[in-house]
């Protein structure tokens, strides 16, 4: 599971030549070039938010803020528009992020704060937002990333690989022991493992196909994907899916396209996402479709900027779900897609 240090300064030096710089969004697009402004604006005001809101031990309050998936997601807010670890203004809060991360792997390998039903949601996102900062941080802390991360993947790799029926082989579930999985879950772990292959871990090709396999599982006949086969389509599900498959070799598909169209269906003009986990929803539909690319980025981006932008409260955060500081990373997540700087966002 070891992570060549070369390729880590490569992807570190390349990071940083993509430091933060206003008007990056949508750079190739003259038609979303009208919000480029207001974009940058709105996260620049959203993490200034989540600056001034995080705890001293590096966690958030509100809902969930305690567990290393709030915290991974808050960190890749701030990478995701450009900086890094060892940049001000907001180098200290990502560390702090990466240190309550570090502090946090259980016995089993596990990266988790608050353990209990759902302790793969927050390793999957903890493992991810380790791959990503790997190789933009200082020695010693890297040095701590190394040990924690391949221990973190094996997780991942155990997890999979746990006896399961053929409707369940391929993906995860609640917990690393699961004998049955689930496309929420299971889309974190690709998103992870996807990652650190991109960052050369020797993640083996077929734990790859198999989870791709499990999501072509729950496509639904009408484009959309569900939460486990058979279950009915959803939007953040299908968010999910098109970007898992997008990501895994499944680029521009008849299978991704049915999902783009399902979501712009679902979606409607008036660019409000119709799930009952908005921002969840956002964050996958915005990396799925930007994964596809051309007019079905173009058409949900303006859909997305026009709406959610509107939806920013006074003080740069976002409101609703389990609390503040998730709302607003995830927002910050999804409006920042097409800056490329984090690098799971590139094409």
């Amino acid at each position: 599971m070891k992570v060549s240090h070369a390729v880590l300064r490569l992807v570190a030096a390349l990071f940083i030549l993509g430091a933060p710089v206003a008007g990056l969004a949508d750079k190739e697009s003259p038609r979303l070039a009208k919000y480029r402004d207001q974009l940058d604006n709105s996260v620049v005001r959203a993490l200034k938010w989540l600056a001034t809101h995080q705890n001293r031990d590096g966690s958030f309050p509100g809902g969930y803020g305690q567990t290393t998936a709030i915290v991974g997601l808050a960190a890749m807010a701030f990478l995701s528009k450009g900086y890094t670890p060892d940049s001000e203004p907001y180098g200290d809060v990502i560390n702090k992020c990466i240190d309550y991360v570090l502090r946090y792997q259980r016995a089993n390998g596990c990266l988790d704060a608050a353990p209990g039903g759902g302790a793969m949601y927050a390793h999957g996102i903890a493992t991810l937002l380790l791959s990503e900062v790997s190789g933009m941080v200082d020695s010693e802390r890297q040095e701590k990333i190394d040990k924690v991360l391949s221990k973190a993947l094996k997780v991942i790799l155990d997890a999979q690989a746990i006896p399961k029926d053929g409707r369940n082989k391929g993906g995860w579930r609640y917990a690393p022991n699961s004998r049955d999985s689930d496309i929420s879950v299971t889309g974190w772990q690709v998103l992870a493992l996807r990652s650190a292959r991109q960052n050369g871990a020797q993640i083996p090709k077929q734990a790859i196909e198999d989870a791709a396999a499990y999501i072509m599982k729950c496509r639904m006949p009408d484009g959309g994907f569900a939460y486990q086969p058979g279950s009915g389509s959803g939007v953040a599900r299908a968010g999910v899916g098109i970007l898992c498959l997008e990501l895994t070799g499944h680029h521009d598909t008849p299978e991704t396209r049915g999902g783009g169209d399902y979501l712009l269906r679902s979606m409607g003009k008036d660019g409000f996402i119709r799930d009952g986990q908005y921002h969840y929803a956002l964050y996958y539909c915005a990396q799925g479709m930007f994964q596809l690319g051309g007019e079905y980025w173009e058409v949900f981006a303006e859909r997305m900027y026009r709406t959610t932008l509107k939806q920013q409260k006074a003080d740069g955060s976002w409101g609703g779900g389990p609390g503040e500081a998730y709302s607003t990373a995830a927002t910050v997540l999804a409006l920042t897609v097409s800056y490329r700087q984090l690098p799971i966002y590139q094409r």
